[in-house]
Parts: C-alpha cells; structure tokens; sequence
C-alpha cells in the first residue's frame, strides 16, 4: 500500500515539476502584472479622453431600466443597468488583446514561421542530396553493368 503512495505523490510531484505547468504559473503570474498595467492605461489615458465629451468615470454611466433611479451605490434606488461598467471592462479586454497579440503572438507566429522554414529549406537540402547520390549510386551501378556486359560479349 505503500508503494502505491509513494508511485502517486511521485506522480504528482512529476506532473508538478513538468515545463507545461512552470510555464502557466509564471504565465498567470505575469497576466495578472500586465493586467494592471492595462487597468491604468485605461483609467489614466483612455477614461480621460472618453471624459472629454463626457464623464471620466465610464462607472458612471448607466440607464435606468425601472424608476426611480436616484442615489448611488448601497442607497441607490430603482433598478439600474450599469452599461458603463461592461464599456469599460471591453476596452480594458480589447486592449489587452492586441497588445497580447502584437506584441508577443505575432512576432513568435513570425519566427517559429521563420524557423520551420529553415527546417524545411534544411531537409530539401538533405533531400536533394540524397536523391543526387543515389542517382549518382545507379549511374554507377550502370556502368558495371555495362562493363560486366561488354567484357562477357568479348571472351
């Protein structure tokens, strides 16, 4: 029973140790950084020049769904749909995305692109050479045949 344990807690201690799951810890670690920064560039950059035509604040805007809506937060009154709040988690999410994807997805799309074609350049090299050596390996072959065939016709 033992070994039965001490096979699992290996197991485990594997699937922790495995490059997948170090990489995903520092990947959320790294998200939740970056996301902070986004947080801040939209509060500071994004809710200011939304703020010129309205209000800085995107938690501000919102419609009032049933009246009446008077008040805020723990003594607001009449039922409120908060559409502010979903603009400003979308602009926090698309920004995110695109710079997810410019500055980390595309260039290394790009580069294992660039590197896969390498490979293949590399292995229609090695191709192209194996193809020349065994034609190079018949042609020979041929010629002793030929010879073989030209000395048996003179004796």
């Amino acid at each position: 029973m033992s070994e039965k344990k001490v096979s699992v807690w290996q197991g485990f201690k594997a699937f922790l140790m495995r490059g997948n799951v170090v990489d995903l810890a520092v990947a959320v670690v790294i998200g939740a950084a970056f996301t902070n920064i986004v947080n801040a560039v939209v509060k500071g950059i994004i809710n200011p020049l939304i703020g010129a035509v309205g209000t800085k604040n995107l938690d501000s805007y919102s419609s009032c769904l049933k009246g009446p809506c008077t008040g805020t937060g723990d003594s607001a009154t009449g039922v409120r749909i908060l559409w502010g709040s979903v603009l400003g988690a979308t602009l926090t999410f698309v920004i995110t995305a695109a710079v997810v994807y410019f500055l980390m997805v595309l260039p290394m799309s790009k580069y294992l692109a660039k590197v896969e074609a390498r490979r293949k350049a590399k292995e229609g090299t090695q191709e192209v050479l194996e193809v020349t050596e065994l034609e190079v390996l018949k042609e020979i072959r041929d010629a002793l045949v030929a010879q073989r065939g030209s000395g048996h016709s003179e004796r």
